[in-house]
């Protein structure tokens, strides 16, 4: 089986050779649709024997994916960012992956994604990969495009990571929203989207009025859970912590705890010294599965590290030291280089619990 990697750029020369380095080699063809790149993007591309072609900028994503999907001609079709990376290891299961496909022959390859920062993950969840071409896949959305999966999934370890880039988006998500919106209403998962972009854009009151409408319509329960986590968020840059924990308990209506909830909880209880309840909250964290295979976006830190350092600190607020230093204990055998794992250890060293 043959696989073509299509992509879309605007002005990453800083990035896409990055990208292209790791994947390249690793495909039958590469496409890349240039969207009106005025640095050294082009350039780049070719170097690496790409197929490029220009796209005029719509404000829709999901066009120009679609455009650049309509020019593969493999039997596959693989999509990346200018600012992922495909890692040595990632190389290699994706060249099993590529025997799977052969023996599998599925419809579309949902497989894990990354997000980097500081070289560590941060934030894991599964994405549509790779598709059939065959098969008349289609991007929807105009921003935080995706594909709709249906026929036979094949769920693979291929994993990509998102590095991410210096590179200014300013309000572009938002801005493609706010027209998007003046032309026809947004479904439940564009709602979603367009309230944490205007959370993320400070427009604080507006994001809170999008996300209470969006959790009052349809929606998909992933999207559900996490306007409940950005509602939260949009409450408490408003110094509204009793409606930020609020929303974090409404989250429960639409499926099992999320780890990052119960972490938020926590914290949120922590800060106003309701010490027995955060410590709840903290252990139920260590609890909670990880929901990435159903779409979520998980945070693997949420169900280890974090809760155990918030019990670490919670323990030593009240004075008991020997429960501070098991938990500290705790985290230091699963993550023994963490900045603050080595803060707390360097403190017991010079304060050694008898």
């Amino acid at each position: 089986m043959t696989v073509s990697l299509c992509m879309i750029v605007k002005n990453e020369e800083e990035v896409l050779g990055r990208c292209l380095s790791s994947a390249s080699n690793l495909m039958d063809e590469v496409i890349i649709v240039d969207t009106g790149s005025s640095d050294g993007t082009v350039k780049v591309a070719e170097s690496f024997g790409a197929k490029v072609y220009s796209f005029e900028w719509i404000d829709d994503f999901a066009s120009a994916r679609n455009y650049a999907f309509s020019l593969g001609s493999s039997d596959y079709l693989l999509w990346l960012d200018a600012d992922d990376f495909i890692t040595p290891e990632n190389a290699e299961r994706f060249i099993r992956l590529k025997a799977d496909l052969e023996s599998e022959k599925p419809d579309i390859v949902m497989s894990p994604y990354e997000i980097i920062a500081d070289g560590k993950p941060v934030l894991r969840f599964m994405r549509e990969r790779i598709v059939k071409r065959s098969a008349g896949f289609q991007w929807q959305g105009r921003v935080h495009e995706c594909i709709a999966p249906h026929g036979k999934v094949l769920s693979s370890d291929f994993c990509v990571q998102h590095l991410g880039s210096g590179k200014p988006r300013g309000s572009r998500n938002l801005d493609i929203y706010r027209k998007w919106k003046r032309q026809e209403p947004l479904d439940g998962r564009n709602l979603f989207y367009y309230g944490r972009e205007l959370y993320y854009n400070e427009y604080f009151s507006e994001a809170e009025n999008t996300l209470e409408s969006m959790l009052d319509g349809d929606g998909w329960y992933i999207n559900k859970i996490e306007a409940c986590l950005v509602l939260a968020d949009t409450r408490r840059a408003r110094n509204n912590c009793e409606g930020a924990l609020f929303a974090l308990y409404q989250s429960f209506c639409y499926g099992e705890p999320r780890a990052k909830v119960c972490v938020k909880i926590a914290e949120l209880l922590h800060e106003t010294n309701r010490l027995s309840e955060a410590e709840y909250w903290y252990k139920a964290a260590l609890l909670c599965r990880d929901h990435s295979a159903e779409g979520d976006f998980e945070d693997d830190l949420a169900r280890s590290l974090t809760p155990l350092l918030g019990l670490c600190r919670l323990s030593y607020e009240r004075g008991d030291l020997k429960k501070s230093y098991e938990y500290h204990k705790q985290a230091e055998a699963l993550f023994p280089d963490h900045p603050s794992v080595e803060y707390n250890r360097n403190y017991f060293l010079s304060h050694p619990i008898e």
